[in-house]
C-alpha cells in the first residue's frame, strides 16, 4: 500500500538547493576536477558520470562495509571507480568491468594521478564473461552495477551469490528518468522496471531505492 503522505516528505531539488546539497558532500579533489572537465569534454555521454555526491556516498559505503572486493559494472571515464577506490580498506582491489578502450583510458590517467592505480583492475571485456569467470564462494563485499540497462537483471544473477553476508549491491539509474515508474515504459526504462521487480522479489536480499541522482537501489545480502 502507497502513501502520499510519505511521498510529500522529498524535496524538490531547485538548482539552489542542489547547490547546498552539494556544499554539505566531501569538496571534489583537483583530480576530480580534471576528471569532469575531461567528461563534459565529450559531450552527450558526458551524462553517463555519477554525480559527485553520489561518489562521496560510494566511498562512504566502501568504508563503512569495509571493503577490500568490489565488483564495478560500466566503468565509463572512472568517476565512480576512483570514489569506490577511495574507500577500500587497506590491501583491497576494485575489479572494473567495460568495453570501451577510448574511455577507460581518461579513467586510467584520474587513477594514476590519484595513486589509486594499483588498487584497480580494469577488465576490458563483456561484464557477464569477467563475472562468471569469478569464483563462486561469496567473497565479495560490494558490487556496483552503472552499465547497459537490459544487462543488469543477469549481472544481479551472477553476482548475488558471489557477495558475502552483509555486503552490499548497488544498481544505478534505477528511476531511469522517471520511465521505470510507467506501466507502459519502453526499452531501457522497461529493463529498469523489470529489473527493480526482481530485486524486490528476491528474497536473498533487502533491498531499499533512494530517490538519489537517477535512482539508486541499495541492497544488503542476507
Amino acid at each position: 500500500m502507497s502513501s502520499r503522505a510519505d511521498a510529500i516528505k522529498t524535496v524538490p531539488l531547485t538548482p539552489d538547493l542542489y547547490d547546498y546539497v552539494l556544499a554539505q558532500a566531501e569538496p571534489r579533489t583537483p583530480v576530480q576536477e580534471r576528471l569532469i572537465a575531461r567528461t563534459q569534454a565529450l559531450g552527450g555521454p558526458a551524462r553517463m558520470r555519477i554525480p559527485h555526491e553520489q561518489g562521496v556516498l560510494l566511498t562512504l559505503l566502501a568504508r563503512l562495509t569495509g571493503a577490500r572486493s568490489i565488483v564495478e559494472v560500466g566503468t565509463f571515464t572512472g568517476y565512480s571507480t576512483l570514489a569506490l577506490a577511495q574507500g577500500l580498506a587497506p590491501g583491497g582491489r576494485v575489479l572494473a568491468c567495460d568495453v570501451s578502450t577510448e574511455w577507460t583510458a581518461i579513467a586510467e590517467e584520474a587513477w594514476k594521478e590519484a595513486g589509486l592505480r594499483d588498487r584497480i583492475d580494469l577488465r576490458i571485456a563483456p561484464a557477464l564473461d569477467t563475472i562468471r569467470a569469478l569464483p563462486t564462494e561469496p567473497l565479495i563485499d560490494l558490487v556496483f552495477l552503472d552499465a547497459d540497462k537490459p544487462g543488469y537483471r543477469a549481472y544481479w544473477d551472477e553476482l548475488v551469490p558471489r557477495v558475502r553476508p552483509g555486503g552490499l549491491l548497488l544498481a544505478d539509474n534505477v528511476l531511469y528518468g522517471g520511465e521505470a515508474a510507467r506501466t507502459d515504459a519502453e526499452g531501457n526504462g522497461l529493463a529498469i522496471r523489470e529489473f527493480n521487480a526482481h530485486v524486490r522479489a528476491d528474497d536473498r536480499v533487502e533491498s531499499v531505492l533512494l530517490p538519489i541522482a537517477d535512482g539508486l537501489t541499495i541492497a544488503r545480502r542476507r
